[in-house]
């Protein structure tokens, strides 16, 4: 066991206690105290969209991180103020170089198959994580991860990094920690057993029909007050079944005759029509941000002539208004990070933003290689924002004298045809609050994500970011990378979006932080 001295800094991990997320937080839309709990109850979700996998470390799926994170667990997590405090870690310290952390694990951790945690199942856990995750590979490349003693895991890194406590908090691809077992059985398709810490167990995937999750009996629960995703959990119903439900009209039709108590992915022009509804609460939550994506690695976006032809005639306004209904639900922002979230916040490249400027493009597209090839827009109808995005997107390269094609399929059909650079040209996106700037998987050029950047001057703006020593230090750099960002428009982005549940008033403790958080939740008869 190597000697922890004086090259160890203590990080504090003493975070104060923020309570249950109550009815005037943002991030909370029916949290309340449980009183009079049935615990046998049976939570019945309406779901929007099929899982293509329930392996956390190997997609972006929003899908994929709502159920996962019910059944799995990691080392950090957010608090609602998204800041990381430990989870799966006891706590955790960081050497004086910046180029160790030392994570000591609780020892009251079972799995879901009676085996307790050790260091040797997070080692297995991270090494996959690191070669099979987007985020693994980008923001901790030639990491390793290394065990010192069954309870001491310590994560070795080449260069000291501002934002490493974020990326092992993240949700999407998050890294969930699963017996060391489970990592050796896995294949190239990822895991083949879905065995967890968390508080609900996986005891039944009917692909397109439901997803059934049980109470872990056996949970080891933090003993701090709940925050965000950490703290204090507790599974206050028997079972949770996600019923796979991707018409609208049956998921609101399903919420009002009491057949589900969540329905999620409700269309915001739905929302007067729930909120009127008796016995049901409209829950709205900040999800994250709208944008297009461009395929960059070959056909006509390749060239930049013809992102900033779309880009320049894209009203974004009406974009946003098409596809969430109301002012109330979107903001424009052409910022990467939300305005909350301060340390990352930059408007830099705004004057680029929202031009909505038809002539000016037509003359952008007469400048580039665009020579009337038809120009495909990939998307689904399974997410309505998406497909009506599609429709603005169609309408404004047809407004320019581009052909367009619309290619529609299911969502998990749909992330399969983008993987290919061949099958797409642009596609509208959704992307879930990130932690960090880093985070947003279309950034990267190593981090393989359909549309495939490819800009050094936004990877190296990335790299200085993560060495600078604090967040003071790091804000003009931020600022030169979000400008970056407009001048080779890797995406477009359109703005910030809320989503819309529904609730049946028999729930109790219904909260969100980019996605639902179910535990803590019960269920009145």
């Amino acid at each position: 066991m190597k000697k922890k001295g004086s090259l160890l800094k203590r990080v504090s991990i003493l975070f104060s206690v923020m309570g249950v997320l109550g009815m005037g937080s943002p991030l909370a839309s029916r949290a309340q105290e449980s009183q009079g709990v049935n615990s046998n109850e049976t939570l019945n979700i309406a779901f929007s969209s099929n899982l293509t996998t329930l392996d956390p470390h190997l997609t972006t799926n929003q899908a994929t991180r709502d159920v996962g994170r019910q059944i799995f667990e990691t080392l950090l997590t957010l608090n609602e103020n998204y800041e990381v405090i430990p989870q799966l870690a006891k706590s955790y310290e960081v050497s004086e170089d910046g180029l160790v952390y030392t994570f000591y694990l609780r020892d009251d951790v079972q799995f879901h198959n009676g085996d307790t945690l050790e260091a040797s199942d997070v080692v297995a856990s991270m090494d996959k994580w690191l070669k099979t995750s987007t985020q693994g590979k980008a923001n901790l490349k030639d990491a390793e991860f290394v065990e010192v003693d069954p309870l001491t895991v310590e994560l070795h890194i080449t260069q000291p990094s501002l934002i490493v406590p974020y990326v092992l908090a993240d949700q999407a691809p998050f890294p969930a920690i699963v017996p060391e077992e489970s990592v050796t059985s896995s294949d190239e398709t990822g895991l083949t057993d879905y065995i967890g810490t968390g508080p609900f167990q996986l005891a039944e995937w009917a692909p397109d029909q439901r997803i059934v999750l049980n109470r872990f009996d056996d949970y080891a629960s933090r003993e701090e007050e709940t925050t965000g995703l950490g703290g204090k959990k507790e599974a206050l119903v028997k079972e949770v079944v996600f019923h796979i439900v991707t018409d609208v009209s049956t998921r609101v039709s399903g919420i009002t005759t009491g057949e589900y108590d969540i329905a999620f992915d409700i269309p915001l022009d739905n929302a007067e029509q729930i909120e009127y509804m008796e016995g049901v609460t409209a829950s709205f939550n900040p999800a994250g941000t709208a944008a297009y994506v461009f395929n960059k690695a070959e056909g006509p976006f390749s060239d930049i002539k013809l992102r900033e032809a779309f880009n320049t005639a894209l009203n974004v306004e009406e974009a946003l208004l098409t596809a969430y209904s109301n002012p109330e639900y979107y903001t424009l922002d052409s910022a990467l990070a939300l305005p909350d979230q301060t340390d990352w916040y930059s408007q830099a490249g705004s004057e680029q933003y929202n031009l909505a400027d038809v002539e000016l493009a037509k003359q952008l597209v007469e400048e580039s290689d665009y020579n009337g090839e038809e120009v495909v827009i990939l998307t689904t109808r399974d997410y309505p924002d998406h497909y009506n995005l599609a429709i603005v997107a169609q309408q404004t390269l047809e407004s320019i004298g581009v052909n367009v094609r619309l290619d529609i399929f299911d969502w998990p059909t749909t992330q399969e045809v983008r993987k290919d650079p061949a099958n797409f040209d642009i596609f509208p996106m959704t992307f879930a609050i990130r932690p960090t700037i880093h985070q947003n998987p279309f950034l990267d050029s190593t981090a393989a994500y359909a549309g495939w950047t490819n800009s050094p001057e936004i990877d190296q703006l990335l790299v200085d970011i993560t060495q600078e020593s604090d967040f003071d230090s790091a804000k003009p750099i931020i600022d030169e990378l979000q400008q970056a960002v407009w001048d080779y428009l890797p995406i477009v982005k359109l703005g910030n979006y809320t989503d819309l549940s529904a609730i049946g008033e028999n729930v109790q403790g219904y909260s969100e932080l980019i996605g639902p958080v179910l535990w803590n939740v019960s269920k009145s008869e």
